[in-house]
């Protein structure tokens, strides 16, 4: 998406000014045409400083606001609502601009004679190739409304669980962010008043406290250092994991870390598992719905697994035997794996493993959650101690060598 300036007559007859955001300028122009606003100029902006072109530039599309227009859409689709007509509603009633302007350009390539599937196929940023897959397999065998369905029904089952997830790492992450912030205050303000008090005693000061006031220093003078040295690093970190070599050692790393290792190979099978089921159900063969997915999962062992398992299986070996190959599945997927080709239940086997798999993960969020708050009391009593006992041993020399 790009924000373009523009100059344009109103219907009442004074020329206005404005932004406005589209993926191209043919499409901006025709927002505005929909506004009834004949377009003098227009052109893209460059002014990064402009507060309106800001808040456009930040204003995306959300996961949610994915999982709201999909379940709306399957319903006007079920009751027999034409796609132009059932996207002009839910334009209307899109509070997100940006979306608006994207269900405004799908609308008009529709009405010119495209499908679905290739519109939204034009917006990778906000739906993902199986989501675009499914809607071009509901087209072409005629069963878009079930497929919005089920669609919607599994994104939003995923809400659900991203919420939940989300929700228990809320607690950890502001007890953190308390715990940087008080430690910053200590450095740069309380400690370095007690500093000057110690100085004006003249007394000899323990080795916890010199460590204490010689941190504090540091916070004081080079704070600028250490703002920019984080920076740096995480910049570094970013543009290392991005290479073949970082990519892997960093994604290796994270699983095997006790339980949130754990948690993070639950959610990626979770999603894999239920996908697939959907992908399957929805008539698409295994082969391609391997493909779709591999690029969709955000670990790059899983995605290396799903590229060999892919070339297995087009070879006409077992899918379940293909999967009990790669120590990342765990064994309980190649088992149900071979039932369901057994059976020829492959999809529902799918769907039950991924209802497995997500109780499974809720039990280790629980889990995490409970391990994480005496980790951090632990870490909490550390540190206050430390600085209790520095700040209070000199006062308590002091009033010794008086007595």
């Amino acid at each position: 998406m790009a924000i373009f300036q523009y100059k344009a007559r109103n219907p009442d007859g004074p020329i206005v000014s404005g932004l406005v955001d589209a993926p191209s300028q043919d499409v901006a122009i025709r927002l505005l045409h929909e506004k009834r606003m004949f377009v003098v100029s227009i052109h893209e902006s460059k002014d990064q400083f402009n507060l309106q072109a800001i808040e456009l530039y930040f204003k995306r599309v959300s996961f949610s606001d994915i999982v709201n227009f999909t379940r709306q859409l399957s319903t006007m689709v079920v009751a027999g609502l034409a796609l132009p007509d059932a996207l002009t509603i839910l334009r209307s009633q899109t509070t997100n601009k940006v979306f608006a302007d994207v269900l405004v350009d799908i609308e008009h390539q529709i009405v010119g004679g495209g499908n679905l599937g290739d519109s939204l196929a034009k917006y990778p940023k906000y739906f993902s190739p199986t989501y675009i897959a499914l809607v071009r397999a509901g087209e072409s065998s005629g069963t878009l409304d079930q497929v919005l369905t089920r669609l919607a029904e599994t994104m939003e089952s995923q809400r659900e669980f991203r919420g939940k997830v989300s929700g228990a790492m809320i607690y950890p992450v502001i007890i953190l962010i308390a715990m940087v912030a008080v430690v910053f205050v200590m450095m740069t303000v309380v400690v370095p008043q007690l500093t000057g008090l110690y100085k004006d005693m003249n007394i000899q000061l323990p080795m916890t406290t010199l460590i204490l006031i010689g941190i504090s220093q540091f916070f004081v003078h080079f704070w600028w250092l250490m703002i920019l040295g984080t920076a740096g690093l995480i910049v570094g970190f970013r543009n290392w994991r991005r290479t073949t070599v970082g990519e892997h050692m960093v994604d290796a790393m994270i699983l095997k870390i006790p339980i949130f290792g754990e948690l993070q190979k639950k959610i990626i099978l979770v999603e894999f598992t239920r996908t697939l089921g959907m992908l399957i159900t929805s008539g698409i063969h295994i082969l391609e719905g391997l493909q779709i997915l591999k690029n969709s999962l955000g670990n790059v062992l899983f995605r290396d697994a799903i590229g060999e398992i892919a070339k297995k299986v087009e070879k006409g070996f077992p899918l379940g035997d293909s999967f009990g190959q790669f120590p990342v599945f765990p064994p309980i997927v190649s088992q149900m794996m071979k039932v369901g080709e057994e059976t020829g239940k492959l999809d529902d086997t799918l769907l039950k493993l991924s209802r497995y798999f997500q109780t499974e993960s809720e039990n280790l969020v629980k889990g995490l959650t409970a391990a994480i708050e005496p980790v951090i009391m632990v870490i909490l009593g550390v540190g206050v101690g430390f600085i209790v006992i520095s700040v209070i041993t000199p006062i308590y020399n002091l009033s010794s060598q008086i007595k």
